[in-house]
């Protein structure tokens, strides 16, 4: 669980399409306010996602940032990304949810290369600046009341 500053790296785009079958660029097409990424690997990982998801919603983080879900999965034909699609779609009614859930279907280890994460072990997130792209901050594992008190304070000294 820890989080460090990172003030020289840019988070790397990525093209993908949401649950709601929308095509989207990360960070690219987050423009307005800065984003909260959440990147899982495993299944398993999925409920350290919506507790990350939840702590930052009860502080409501999600009224001046973009949060969204990025689940990493590697590269599969186009059949099979249509149904796995299918699956986490029917799994998740809300549209919000959806809209959210970003899957990319990719590289990982050239992925996890390009953002420094050294294992699929945890989630990792990442606070990337609107306008630079660059990552203010990064950390693993769920986002714990110290970790939002820092996204907090990185993202009010950036719009300074």
């Amino acid at each position: 669980m820890h989080c460090t500053g990172s003030m020289a790296e840019i988070f790397p785009t990525i093209t993908a399409k949401n649950l709601n079958k929308k095509k989207v660029a990360i960070p690219d097409d987050f423009s307005e306010k800065n984003l909260i990424v959440i990147v899982a690997f495993q299944r398993w990982h999925q409920d350290l996602v919506d507790e990350s998801i939840e702590t930052l919603e009860k502080e409501n983080m999600n009224d001046n940032h973009h949060i969204i879900e990025v689940p990493v999965i590697k590269q599969f034909s186009k059949l099979r990304r249509m149904r796995l699609d299918g699956v986490m779609r029917a799994g998740i009614r809300d549209y919000d949810i959806r809209q959210r859930t970003i899957t990319a279907y990719l590289d990982k280890q050239v992925f996890r290369s390009s953002l420094n994460i050294p294992n699929e072990d945890t989630v990792y997130w990442f606070l990337v600046d609107h306008t630079t792209k660059a990552i203010l901050l990064r950390g693993s594992g769920v986002i714990t009341s110290e970790q939002l008190g820092q996204i907090k304070s990185a993202s009010s000294q950036n719009h300074r």
